[in-house]
């Protein structure tokens, strides 16, 4: 419990049988991603059910994030399965069109020529195709070969610049998210958000379904940069995914919108997960090249608070030498932040009492340079507020409620732990926090903490008490 940014590994053929993702969860993974673009819903059921199986039998808080498709802005499927086109050739999108061919190919988004023009640039594969728009007709987009290379089935299709008018929500996101909400899922990624309206739907179709998943905007396009602060008013936060985002404003824009992201993120007590190709060489080497271990520690040092894998663990061959490189990147870059918490303070205005307690916490803990920051908390809220500030004290975040805990996994620089019960006695509740932190390896006797709770367990909200304490100071109260 000492590496404080958090990691997310997608699971897949590599990685879902429960030997090999036993060793991924004790190799360091917080939380994982379950890719709703693949398999079906009761793929992820088993999926889940597993996972938590396994995190239980190795006594770590793994969260589950369900991670939607969204619209499927493909091209269609080849006779041959694959094409080879070159620089200045003729080439047809065509959506009438039921198996591509040397000259012309189908799309799965239908409406894609009402949403182009002469001019206009399309990027295929990620980019690495570049299609020039020359004229619409009908149902066909008759384009110009800029950039050629192999094209095979079901590749994505960006306009360069943004404007594609798909929703984010498709019918099928809508019945997988009763599927996320059946196996508890603590987080919900939404794909291709416009803009609020996107979310907040995402959300209410969620809660309509019974599931309580924290909403994560996944920022891919154009329109969502524009909308960036409020996607992130409706969400509990963003993942910055840096493919379609690369693919739509260009890949030289991206570092520095990663790092506006983040900082904007953690200013409104909002989660951070960076993504896309971050170890993306260890799908076939044992080792990250040194620029992909430059990008891990840069997002760290950025704030993230969570760092992706992607087909490194879902399809690659090192999955577990991949989290154990990642977590040892982190580790060492979280050595090198530089703590300003005073000064992080002054651009704060709290108006909430259970916040105040959270800022306050954080304040002397930094100055009395204790060992741990005890946070009792019912919906972790005020471990989400300490966690906003680096104050370079690790937060103990403890709770009754097992979905509470699966949520905190995903927060920096917190480590969730389940307390049995917790008494209304203030000295009892002491006591028992103290047992828990002992029993955890958190603290011995004689190391001071800060503890934050409220005079009213188990009320949402209610944190409105702060107390130094020694560990092993007071004799066990009488119950």
């Amino acid at each position: 419990m000492s590496r404080h940014t958090k990691i997310v590994a997608t699971l897949g053929p590599a990685s879902s049988d429960p030997i090999v993702l036993e060793t991924l969860i004790r190799a360091g993974v917080d939380v994982v991603r379950l890719n709703f673009s693949h398999g079906k819903a009761e793929d992820h059921i088993a999926l889940a059910a597993s996972v938590r199986r396994v995190a239980a039998l190795v006594g770590r808080p793994v969260g589950i994030l369900a991670d939607l498709q969204g619209p499927k802005i493909r091209i269609g499927k080849f006779a041959e399965g694959k094409i080879t086109l070159e620089a200045g050739d003729k080439f047809i999108l065509d959506a009438e069109c039921e198996q591509g061919s040397r000259d012309r190919v189908g799309l799965d988004y239908k409406d894609l020529p009402k949403d182009v023009s002469s001019g206009n640039v399309l990027l295929l594969d990620d980019g690495r195709i570049e299609l020039e728009v020359e004229r619409v007709v009908g149902r066909e987009i008759h384009t110009l070969v800029r950039h050629g290379g192999e094209l095979s089935n079901n590749k994505g299709i960006n306009r360069q610049g943004g404007g594609l008018s798909a929703p984010a929500l498709t019918a099928k996101d809508m019945d997988d998210i009763k599927t996320a909400a059946q196996i508890g899922a603590d987080f919900l990624a939404v794909s291709f958000p416009k803009g609020a309206p996107d979310m907040y739907m995402a959300r209410q179709l969620m809660l309509a379904c019974g599931g309580r998943a924290l909403t994560i905007a996944k920022i891919e396009r154009v329109e969502a940069v524009a909308a960036l602060e409020e996607i992130l008013d409706a969400s509990d936060g963003l993942m910055v995914a840096r493919g379609d985002l690369a693919v739509e404003v260009g890949d030289a824009a991206v570092p520095a919108l990663q790092k506006r992201m983040i900082r904007m993120a953690r200013s409104k007590n909002k989660l951070a997960i960076t993504a896309t190709q971050m170890m993306e060489s260890m799908i076939l080497s044992p080792t990250p090249t040194r620029a992909e271990v430059s990008d891990v520690a840069n997002a760290v040092l950025d704030g993230t608070d969570a760092v992706m894998l992607s087909a490194e663990t879902a399809a690659g061959h090192y999955p577990v030498q991949t989290v154990e490189s990642m977590a040892r990147i982190c580790l060492e870059s979280e050595k090198s932040i530089l703590i300003t918490l005073d000064r992080d303070f002054l651009d704060r205005v709290f108006t909430r009492i259970d916040q105040s307690i959270a800022m306050a916490a954080l304040f002397a803990a930094y100055h009395l340079n204790v060992k741990a920051i005890a946070a009792l908390t019912s919906s972790g809220s005020t471990a989400l507020w300490m966690s906003r500030l680096n104050c370079g004290i690790p937060i103990f975040a403890l709770t009754q409620e097992p979905a509470t805990q699966s949520k905190m996994t995903l927060f920096r620089e917190v480590f969730p732990l389940l307390m049995k019960e917790m008494h209304n006695d203030p000295d009892v509740l002491r006591y028992d926090v103290e047992q828990r932190l002992i029993e955890a390896g958190v603290v011995i006797k004689g190391d001071l903490i800060v503890l934050s709770y409220g005079d009213q367990m188990g009320l949402t909200g209610g944190t409105n008490t702060l107390t130094i304490v020694r560990i092993g100071e007071r004799a066990p109260p009488r119950v």
